[in-house]
């Protein structure tokens, strides 16, 4: 047996970061869609989240890697703006609810095709205990779509303590076709899914590609994790399109047998890792970004720490007075390293990006990563139309990022 490559763990960390997109400079010019095509073209998956405290996070991961950027330009690649479009990504359940490339369409149907044992329980419950409001539903779409839950006329019931999501049958049947396939989001508007039938949504080319095996689905979805990631375990490969575990493994071990996946081991990591091959080796990182908490490259919490040494978890779903570090919490990236966090707020009452903590991360120099997060901070703001920022005294950055930002 070959002995594994061996990688330090400075090394993995800039291999990461440049299959992500962060080895290579911001545009200095005007960003389209030929940019966002490119960022798309490495990460695949942009993670959708209804919060909008600071930014939809599907707009952040662009933003991240090029800087400001007409966000229109990516509705238009969704199709969310008005006249002739050619749709390029549609939602899907990828990662988490995500935009996807629409060629991607074929390598998903595995997963639709298993709704009926997948899918959350109350949408199992409705296709089972109750067929014909299920068909009833789609019969409505394919007559009137695109039509929003509220079409449905089914009422709905009374929010009980708790409870997150307050649908009714209706939306829960439409829920239950959307993870089928059998209808797709046409758009949304103020975040509320628009759905209708595939062939009305997705190229007719996309939908006239068969349907692949189960197996050679999976790999190719691996491998785009593996390229997206650049050095990965098994567990963050299978993790990045949701993969079932023992999927997952299968599916790995088959590339590694193929010659396409490279076993390397890297210094502090447990558990053995694979290299894409043709994955960049820089020799720095040179990034300067805000992340969104739902970015591919931090999405997976286990991967984070271990690549940067860095325990993050959102505290969205965190009762207030249990939060360490606020609401809406993103980290900030500087050079190779995640050098601190802040939790942001648009207040466009106001019109100010609010900072309401600002943490530095152990061993970072204050002085300088206030500066490079100021500068950040007002880049973003002007993006999201804002016309400054302030700074709340919460958090033991939060004195230097003030004067910074003055």
């Amino acid at each position: 047996m070959t002995t594994p490559q061996r990688l330090t763990a400075p090394q993995a960390r800039r291999i990461a970061l440049a299959a992500q997109g962060f080895g290579e400079a911001r545009p200095t010019g005007r960003v389209d869609a030929r940019h966002l095509r490119r960022v798309l073209a490495r990460i695949a998956v942009l993670q959708i989240d209804s919060v909008n405290v600071f930014c939809r996070t599907q707009y952040m991961p662009l933003f991240s890697r090029l800087g400001p950027y007409p966000r229109e330009a990516l509705d238009r690649l969704t199709a969310h703006t008005a006249g002739p479009v050619r749709r390029e990504l549609f939602e899907y359940w990828a990662h988490e609810a995500s935009l996807v490339p629409v060629e991607l369409q074929p390598l998903l149907r595995w997963r639709m095709q298993r709704a009926s044992a997948d899918a959350w329980g109350g949408m199992r419950r409705v296709a089972r205990d109750n067929p014909g409001l299920v068909d009833e539903v789609m019969a409505l779409v394919a007559q009137r779509g695109p039509i929003r839950a509220g079409d449905t006329s089914v009422s709905r019931p009374a929010r009980r303590p708790g409870e997150m999501w307050n649908w009714h049958d209706g939306k829960v049947a439409l829920e239950y076709l959307f993870w089928a396939g059998q209808v797709t989001a046409a758009r949304r508007i103020n975040f509320e899914r628009h759905y209708d039938l595939p062939e009305r949504v997705l190229p007719a080319g996309v939908l006239a590609v068969p349907t692949p095996p189960v197996e050679d689905a999976q790999r190719e979805l691996v491998r785009i994790a593996a390229r997206a990631y650049g050095v990965a375990t098994e567990p963050d490969l299978g993790d990045y399109f949701r993969l079932p575990r023992a999927d997952s493994k299968a599916r790995v071990a088959e590339l590694v047998e193929a010659g396409e996946l490279v076993p390397v081991d890297v210094d502090g990591w447990r558990a053995p890792a694979y290299l894409w091959p043709a994955a960049r080796r820089p020799r720095r990182i040179t990034a300067r970004a805000l992340l969104s908490p739902f970015d591919s490259l931090i999405w997976f919490r286990e991967r984070t720490e271990r690549l940067f040494g860095f325990r993050y978890r959102i505290e969205i779903y965190t009762p207030a007075p249990q939060r360490v570090y606020g609401y809406y919490v993103l980290p900030f990236l500087l050079g190779e390293s995640l050098v601190a966090r802040v939790d942001l707020k648009s207040d466009r009452q106001a019109g100010v990006l609010r900072v309401q903590g600002a943490y530095l991360d152990d061993g970072a120099d204050p002085n300088h990563v206030a500066a490079e997060l100021a500068a950040e901070l007002a880049i973003t703001a002007q993006w999201l139309g804002l016309n400054g920022v302030s700074v709340m005294p919460r958090g033991d950055l939060a004195p230097d990022l003030a004067k910074a930002v003055c």
